[in-house]
């Protein structure tokens, strides 16, 4: 029983982790929920993400969002993005969001 209650309280503090940090770099990217937020800017790439969505059972939805929009913002940040939206709902781990340039790049 005791196994039972250790394994079981040690799933529910790695499901409540973050595991993905954002870089410094993807700190400069900003997440929007809205195309219209992004009309005057150039799309330049879509991005496709992935994390763990089940330990044993399901993780908390908005962690398994918010480390996918951290990861995004990571990746975007790598091709010279600074805002991304997504274009994709969660599903089993996975969302995608297109990367645009909607500021001067600075040299």
């Amino acid at each position: 029983m005791i196994k039972i209650l250790i394994a079981v309280a040690s799933c529910l503090i790695l499901s409540s982790c973050t595991w993905v940090k954002v870089t410094s770099k993807g700190e400069g990217v900003r997440l929007v929920h809205s195309a219209k937020a992004v009309q005057p800017c150039k799309k330049i790439g879509r991005v496709e993400t992935k994390v763990v969505s089940k330990i044993v059972f399901n993780r908390n939805q908005e962690k398994v969002a918010d480390e996918l929009a951290d990861l995004a913002r990571n990746e975007a940040a790598l091709i010279n993005g600074d805002t991304i939206v997504p274009v994709s709902e969660v599903n089993k781990g996975r969302r995608s969001f297109d990367v645009y340039q909607c500021f001067p790049t600075r040299m």
